[in-house]
């Protein structure tokens, strides 16, 4: 019997079993995909919002603040890469004026100090390939940009070294109302929980049915991003936005944390969650959104594209809260900022299972996180002394983000089971030969770790099949 079961390893998800890990409950978070991060976190623009983007009047808009001052705090704890980059909303046109007084006035009603009105000139100073005919900007010093996928492993770890059972492969297929716990159902088999947690991003519709519940109204929004070679790093030191629309931030311009610069997304209403196609057009909208606030920006320079979508509910907020099915509590449509939001969500979870009737006893110390090593960070000297002592740190195994055969091992200890489950923990893959070089020699790490054949490897789980048996080919 587990007091809560989480539905959805997304970064709200393992915020929760984060949170929850640090207090004597026995939980359990259930993850559809192969492994957690895999859905809407993976394809998100990592972003750390100032705290300013959302209404004050909205859950969403209290969340972002509270949540953003907790990033500092986690990257210290769980060792995963963050950065406040700062960012600048440019007006780029006289009717772009209300949206940026719009959006100091957010800054005033909570308080952030930091966030202030900048000229013409000062954006030109400090970022000198910005669009020349900028009017002005809002600037935002608390901005910060993180790894989405590293961020969540980073919660699941501390999550598990603190006793919460992580699940992967194990989507939802049924809830029973037992009175004073649930039955939940999976591939695995029947477990018990007292609380269910519903936080499966575009799959909490489904779930909320599960549960005897009215359908939520969610609507599938996609968004394309591209990233651009590293020959641009430094290109802008800031996340650049244009002035916001009603559904969407619009195109940005983002100083990624690893260095690389990334451009969007889209925001395209689609009717399949499983929609991830990149299109022709979606990239021409995409370059002439960034070519607007950066012209510099080339086509030529796009090395990977990738796209991901958000759950939006009617109205645009969260819903975080109990529900008329007993012990069944919501965390859906966490659409942006909600990777911002997440730590404070997690909090807000806590406090809601609390009302609800758990017993969630003192909260303790977070789960310890062995910090990962990236040969890319190391000095010569450094990066020597660590292959003298584990000769596969001196086998370089992906040369564009200079990753070793020991960072690859060390990534599949924590619990990579796939290809792209390497690549978020390492960045093998991700440079500019998009995984050309270094594909094979991960496949094979992989394999033998796993004690299974290359067949068996699979990209991201499911049918992601990379290569085939000799016997396969000959049918």
């Amino acid at each position: 019997m587990y007091d809560v079961a989480i539905v959805g390893g997304g970064i709200v998800g393992c915020a929760i079993a984060h949170e929850l890990g640090r207090h004597p409950l026995a939980v359990v978070l259930l993850e559809r995909e192969a492994e957690v991060g895999f859905g809407t976190s993976k394809a998100n623009s990592g972003i750390i919002h100032g705290g300013h983007h959302a209404a004050p009047d909205t859950l969403k808009g209290r969340l972002e603040w509270a949540g953003n001052q907790r990033w500092g705090e986690l990257c210290a704890e769980l060792g995963f890469g963050f950065r406040r980059v700062g960012e600048l909303t440019v007006a780029l046109s006289p009717d772009d004026e209300a949206a940026l007084d719009r959006l100091c006035a957010h800054a005033e009603a909570k308080g952030i100090d930091a966030v202030e009105r900048w000229t013409a000139d000062q954006v030109r100073r400090a970022e000198p390939n910005v669009n020349p005919d900028v009017l002005g900007a809002v600037h935002a010093p608390l901005t910060g940009v993180v790894n989405p996928y590293e961020a969540c492993y980073g919660l699941a770890e501390s999550a598990a070294a603190n006793g919460v059972d992580i699940r992967g492969n194990q989507p939802v297929q049924a809830l029973r109302d037992r009175g004073d716990h649930w039955e939940v159902g999976t591939p695995g088999g029947w477990l018990a929980a007292r609380y269910v947690v519903n936080a499966a991003g575009l799959g909490a519709g489904g779930v909320t049915e599960l549960a005897g519940l009215d359908p939520l109204p969610i609507t599938i929004r996609k968004g394309e991003e591209y990233l651009l070679d590293k020959r641009l790093a430094g290109l802008v030191q800031r996340v650049i936005y244009p002035c916001p629309t009603p559904v969407s931030k619009g195109t940005l311009v983002i100083p990624t944390f690893d260095g690389t610069i990334m451009i969007g997304p889209t925001a395209d209403v689609v009717d399949d969650p499983e929609d991830r196609t990149t299109t022709v057009d979606g990239a021409a909208r995409v370059l002439a959104g960034a070519r607007r606030l950066v012209p510099g920006i080339d086509e030529h320079d796009i090395i990977a594209a990738f796209a991901g979508s958000r759950a939006a509910l009617a109205g645009e907020d969260f819903l975080i809260g109990p529900t008329p099915a007993p012990r069944f509590l919501q965390a859906a449509g966490i659409q942006s900022p909600g990777l911002t939001a997440a730590p404070a969500i997690a909090e807000l979870v806590v406090e809601l299972l609390a009302d609800a009737g758990l017993d969630v006893g003192p909260v303790g110390a977070p789960g310890p996180v062995e910090r990962p090593v990236h040969a890319a960070a190391l000095t010569l000297e450094e990066l020597g002394e660590l292959a003298a002592r584990d000769g596969r740190f001196g086998r370089v195994v992906c040369r564009c983000e200079f990753v070793t055969e020991g960072e690859i091992a060390a990534a599949i200890d924590r619990g990579a089971c796939t290809l792209d489950g390497v690549k978020f923990r390492t960045r093998a893959g991700m440079g500019r030969c998009q995984g050309g070089f270094c594909t094979p020699r991960c496949l094979e790490l992989l394999a033998a770790a796993l004690d299974v054949p290359m067949s068996a490897v699979t990209k991201r789980g499911g049918d992601s099949w990379i290569v085939l048996d000799r016997s396969e080919l000959g049918r």
